[in-house]
């Protein structure tokens, strides 16, 4: 049965912590995965061309959030806050005037606004870029639940996991709450799917079921206009 790309209303769901021990090894079989740009100041032009000269500073300004970052977890604390602060949050009907439309980091920058998946999709793409390995990130569809921790009332979301090792507890990179937080302190949160350019995997599964280009047809929409921006994603 095809993975849905919303995840349906809310219903019980595994929590982060057996999500993390089921997925372990499936984390591992992902492979690494590095962000290159295509060609050297190719994504500064085609922000200039496209976007205009306000659209080509902020590139500028997210390569050199790349060059200035040092180790992995300055990298995790820069890349999320740099699009928390310039990012701000808005529906795909009110930035794209489409239902759902899930942007490129260089749509995000030239829109200064997007949903969960274009934050993420920024983030994911950025530390890839900045050198974090492909097999310590995630994609993670979750039902965040909103209105306090009583609350029955939840939504579809999307975060970025990111794992220090395949069976650690991933730390979660949000829009929602600017601290980046391990899971176990993300009890709003309850995994549904994750996938990466490599694979894609229900929450509990230890083996990726699909691959995610040809499953959810948005996420391979971005990655071929990324790559026509000079951004392009490799395993």
């Amino acid at each position: 049965m095809p993975v849905p790309l919303r995840p349906s209303p809310c219903k019980p769901a595994r929590p982060f912590a057996q999500f993390v021990a089921a997925g372990a090894l499936a984390l591992a079989l992902a492979g690494t995965l590095s962000g290159v740009l295509a060609e050297a100041g190719r994504l500064e032009q085609v922000a200039l061309e496209r976007h205009g000269p306000t659209t080509a500073a902020a590139v500028r300004d997210w390569r050199s959030l790349l060059d200035s970052a040092a180790s992995e977890t300055d990298r995790l604390t820069r890349v999320n806050d740099f699009f928390n602060r310039r990012i701000r949050f808005d529906d795909d009907s009110a930035v794209w005037k489409q239902a759902d439309y899930w942007a490129t980091p260089l749509e995000t920058l030239a829109a200064g606004a997007g949903d969960c998946e274009d934050f993420a999709i920024a983030k994911y793409a950025t530390l890839l870029e900045a050198g974090v390995p492909g097999e310590r990130l995630r994609l993670i569809y979750v039902r965040a639940r909103i209105g306090g921790p009583h609350s029955t009332i939840s939504q579809a979301h999307m975060v970025v996991g990111y794992y220090p090792e395949p069976s650690a507890e991933p730390l979660i990179l949000d829009n929602l709450i600017g601290e980046i937080r391990p899971a176990s302190r993300r009890a709003d949160l309850f995994p549904i799917f994750s996938f990466t350019s490599a694979g894609l995997w229900v929450s509990g599964a230890e083996r990726s079921s699909a691959d995610p280009a040809a499953r959810l047809s948005r996420w391979r929409s971005v990655l071929e206009r990324m790559r026509e921006e000079g951004f392009a994603l490799h395993r």
